[in-house]
Order: C-alpha cells, then structure tokens, then sequence
C-alpha cells in the first residue's frame, strides 16, 4: 500500500476536516499517518497511525520546535505522499518532495485578505516569508482548496487542482430529536467566536430576547478570540452572561450533544477579509444537524439558504433583525423546524462530504499512480 502522511502543526486533534473526513476515507486505501498535535491513538481509528506534535500558538515557537519535531518523527516514515494544512510547513514539505514524496497543499482560507484581521501572528516577516513560499508552493505542490472562491486569488497553477469543499457529515441522526417541543429555548453556535464573526450583533439581540421575558440559553463552542474584558465590555454581555455558556474548543462530537435542543444555529460574519465569497463549514453542519440556520445576507449565503427556505439570511450588523429572527423560531417552532428539515434534505442531497470523499479519493490516485494529466 502507498504510504501517505497528513500533517498540521496548528490544527487541533480533532480536527473534524482532518480527523473525522479526510483520514476515515483514506485509511480505507492507503497506509495512512495523521501528524497533529497532541494526537494520540484511539480504539475507532485503528487504520491510522497518529503521531503526537507539540502544541505553541506562535507561529515563532512551532518553528524553532515544533517543525524539528516534525523531521524528527516523520523523515523516517519515506511518505508517498505528503498532504499539508498549513503555509508554514511548505518549506518542510519541500524537503520530503526533495526526498521523493508527492506534495498536496491545502488552502483553508485566503490568507492574502485574512491578514487584515488576524490578532496574532501577523508580523510583517511572516507575511513576506508566506507570499515567498506560497508562490513556490503553487508552481511546485498539487493543490486542494476548500473553496471555490479561493480559485480567484490563485489563478496560476503549475499543475492539476482539485476543490474539495468542506461539506458536512450525514451522520446525526442520534442528536436529532423534537427540539421545538422543548420548554426552555436553546441556541447553538459552533466555530471561532469573535467581532468579525458577529459576537457584538449576538449579544445585543440576546439581551433584547431577554428584556422581552424569554428565558434562554446559548451554548457557544470554539476559541474565544477577544479577551475576557473586552468581552465584559460590550454591550448586552452582563445582562445575559447568565444564558450563555463559553465552551471553549470542544471535539465537534461532544459538541453535537448539546445540538438536541437547539432551536436554531447561528453563522454570522461581518463582510471583513474573504468572508463574503466563502462559505462557513458551520453552514453546512447547522443543515446536516436539522437546524434553522441564521447566517449573514451575503449573496452566496442567501443563493444556499433563502432558496431553500432553510433559515434566515440578515444584516451582521442588524441586532434588531436577529433578535426578531430568534423569538420568530420560539413563538413559530414548527415552522423552524419545518426549515431545519428542508436544510438536512437539502445536505444530503448536495452539501455532503460523501459527494466530496469522492473527489478527493479520485485526485489522490490519480496523483500517486503518476497520471500524466496530473
């Protein structure tokens, strides 16, 4: 069997993309290692052999130490092919083509617009250093985008390209249950939390739910990206610190066990960086999870969730609008959940990732059977 190594220095365990997508279906074909950090070996995966990296989440630190770790545990291994997640292991993955592998460079966001709003890790030397690799990379490495957007911003391929969008997992059946019946109101939010991904809407038009005597809850899953006395400053935060619970990053499977009752998921993004032209994973999994989803009226989003009628697309900056759609889905549970269940059918129909393991599936041979058109 060939023998291929996916690698991130940055992602977490459980990734859900890396993790729980992509590795499934290639360890089903070739002898497949997964090098994340703070991996360990589980019962389910037997197919894969995890490697354990360092975790630094300054991009400074991961160079001095944890990119020799990298050298040190997977140099040996003589992969067929090397598949990378993040920008700063292209000079790495130089080294392992140099010794033979084939290389996939996988483009999650563009970060040619994302540097705008980055809080860290934004030094002026590391966005030269990632222009100067990421050009080598598109000359030398095959590539997969997450996005079709992202084809705009990377126009000049050297070689074959494949988009593998980042759609859901039909697999929720077991969360899946008569949530509009339940008593106390829940909400359900997955993914980074930050103002560019609309916290200050969020908790203006919570607090506006709760003046109007509904009781509440919000469970927010993923890494807070302000600090907690930016967040106590903003306004609408102590009047319903009470109704939210801040989970932090959370395996994607424990945080489905909260979906149960959620009445609907929010995916609101400010038009900043490439927000605008790429859709959220979030999306996607509000869908597959039968949930109402309230996402931001841009006109992707609205070509996916007003024509389908499977949730509401507003203004990310309208606290008044979210707040209308919020008690709409409490006083109307059955037309919310009539729009969560347009959305799963709609998933499973087109936004899945069996549709996409597919591609990636097909791309791969092709890559390490030498294909000449590849």
């Amino acid at each position: 069997m060939k023998r291929v190594l996916l690698l991130s220095t940055v992602h977490p365990a459980t990734d859900p993309r890396i993790r729980y997508k992509i590795a499934p279906g290639l360890g089903q074909h070739y002898e497949l290692f997964c090098a994340l950090p703070h991996a360990s070996q589980s019962a389910e995966q037997q197919s894969i052999t995890l490697i354990r990296l360092p975790l630094f989440e300054h991009l400074l630190w991961r160079l001095l130490f944890t990119h020799p770790v990298v050298l040190l545990k997977c140099l040996r291994l003589r992969p067929h092919l090397v598949h990378i997640f993040v920008p700063e292991l292209i000079p790495v993955a130089f080294l392992f083509q140099w010794l033979g592998a084939k290389v996939i460079y996988e483009v999650q966001e563009n970060l040619y617009k994302k540097f705008a709003i980055k809080r860290y890790n934004n030094h002026v030397i590391f966005r030269a250093l990632f222009v100067y690799f990421d050009k080598l990379a598109r000359q030398r490495f095959h590539c997969i985008f997450t996005d079709d957007a992202y084809l705009k911003e990377y126009d000049q391929l050297s070689r074959p390209f494949a988009v593998i969008h980042n759609y859901a997992s039909i697999s929720h059946e077991n969360v899946i249950q008569d949530h509009r019946t339940q008593d106390k109101p829940e909400f359900f939010y997955l993914g980074v939390i930050s103002l560019e991904r609309c916290l200050d809407t969020l908790l203006v038009a919570l607090s506006q739910l709760k003046e109007a005597g509904h009781d509440f809850h919000m469970h927010l899953f993923g890494p807070l990206r302000i600090s907690m006395q930016e967040l106590k400053a903003l306004d609408g935060y102590d009047h319903v610190a009470d109704n939210l619970t801040f989970y932090g990053y959370t395996d994607q499977k424990t945080a489905l066990s909260k979906v149960g009752n959620a009445l609907a998921g929010i995916a609101l993004l400010k038009p900043v960086a490439d927000y605008p032209e790429s859709y959220p994973t979030k999306l996607f999994e509000y869908m597959a999870m039968e949930l109402p989803v309230i996402t931001s009226d841009f006109p992707i989003y609205r070509e996916i969730v007003e024509r389908s009628e499977c949730g509401f697309c507003i203004s990310p900056y309208d606290a008044d609008a979210l707040y209308f759609k919020l008690a709409r889905c409490i006083e109307k549970r059955d037309e919310a959940g009539e729009m969560g269940r347009r959305g799963r059918q709609l998933a499973k129909e087109r936004y899945n990732w069996a549709s996409e393991e597919a591609l990636l599936l097909s791309f791969y041979d092709k890559i390490l059977a030498g294909d000449k058109n590849v």
